[in-house]
């Protein structure tokens, strides 16, 4: 088959699940190139992947690491890449593929579905309409008609791939709103994780350990110091703390023997198989990442974010988490670390989950169910 794979670079969760996807389907002999934008572009195109540049569909604005939502609406009206259609559309004229993959980007899906190419839309969330909750009556306004807009893509894509367990393991189950009538077209993939468990050779790193991703800028740095107090607490547990690149990690000088800050991993996988809790927010990608490896979290959903509040939630009705907020105290946060690194508390179902990402493989699957559709 001739593939487009078409990838939302608004937050790099669509990326990091689409590069294994292509890299899948490469292997299995099909000719894939990948519609991108930005870092996202660039972070595919390190993995040796072809890829055209598509023009972002959204425009994001906000101050301090916040998101501020009704800025970001007006930025994207205003601005000139809701035509960007008409180039995406010419594209897929010259390309000619049989099928259209879409990682959350509407304008491939709209331009596919336009020209009559197969399209499969790739989502985590189709509750888009929460994030306009309690903004006022513009952005309410705003809420109804996004609904209604990916309400009717969902009515007339050709499959809707969710990249997470099936039912009733979903971990996105709580940011799931699909019309009954469009449930025969929902396929439930797997995690698509960039590495496999068998594939990755665990870093050396001081037992037990824990990696938190938090990051330090902005409105994630009270957790983020949150961390390092708590790791004085007890010494015995070692630490490895992803600062991001605003944060110099020579800035810290008095850190606890037991703590590194490194400011960017090139490949995590080693450190997450190494490691025997995940500290994350509550990204999607994140939590597919971990549990994949059967490994538990404690996620910190970023404030007044419904889907990342939903995930940790799921997160922690299955077992395999611990959702918390940021008033939690150092010493509690110790308690729920001590609880899984010398209790084993959360490790079971976290196993399980390790376990079924495995089974389902989920770029082998996704892979398999085009050719099952498209091929002859």
């Amino acid at each position: 088959m001739k593939i487009m794979l078409f990838v939302c670079g608004e937050g790099l969760g669509h990326t990091s699940r689409c590069i294994p996807l292509a890299q899948q389907m490469q292997a299995s002999g099909h000719e894939v190139i990948i519609g991108a934008y930005g870092y996202s572009r660039e972070l595919i195109e390190k993995k040796g992947l072809k890829t055209i540049e598509i023009p972002p569909e959204i425009q994001l604005v906000g101050n301090a690491g916040s998101l501020d939502i009704k800025r970001s609406v007006i930025a994207t009206i205003k601005s000139d890449q809701l035509l960007g259609i008409m180039r995406v559309s010419s594209q897929l004229k010259e390309f000619k593929p049989q099928v259209v993959v879409s990682d959350s980007y509407y304008t491939a899906t709209l331009a596919a579905m336009f020209k009559k190419i197969p399209v499969h839309l790739i989502i985590n969330q189709s509750n888009m309409e929460e994030f306009f909750y309690n903004k006022g009556k513009f952005m309410k306004v705003i809420g109804r008609i996004t609904k209604r807009f990916y309400n009717a893509i969902f009515r007339k894509v050709d499959g809707i791939i969710i990249p997470d367990y099936p039912m009733p393991d979903t971990i996105c189950r709580l940011n799931l709103d699909i019309e009954d009538e469009m449930e025969d077209a929902v396929f439930y993939s797997g995690p698509l994780v960039g590495k496999k468990y068998e594939e990755v050779t665990e870093a050396d790193l001081a037992r037990p350990h824990i990696l938190s991703t938090v990051g330090g800028f902005g409105y994630r740095e009270p957790i983020f110091r949150k961390v390092i107090e708590t790791a004085r607490m007890d010494t015995t547990i070692s630490y490895t703390l992803l600062s991001g690149p605003s944060i110099n990690p020579d800035d810290f000088n008095d850190l606890p023997e037991n703590v590194t800050i490194l400011r960017f991993i090139e490949d995590q996988f080693p450190y997450i198989k190494s490691s025997d809790l995940v500290i994350a927010p509550g990204g999607h990608s994140t939590m597919m990442e971990a549990l994949s490896f059967g490994i538990p979290m404690l996620s910190f959903p970023d404030i007044e974010h419904n889907e990342q509040e939903n995930n940790a939630t799921a997160l922690e009705e299955d077992g395999c988490g611990r959702k918390l907020d940021y008033s939690i105290s150092p010493e509690q946060l110790l308690e729920y670390i001590q609880e899984i690194t010398y209790k084993g508390k959360l490790i079971e179902k976290s196993r399980e989950l390790h376990d079924l990402s495995n089974e389902l493989d989920g770029p082998s699957a996704i892979t398999k169910m085009l050719e099952s559709k498209y091929t002859k």
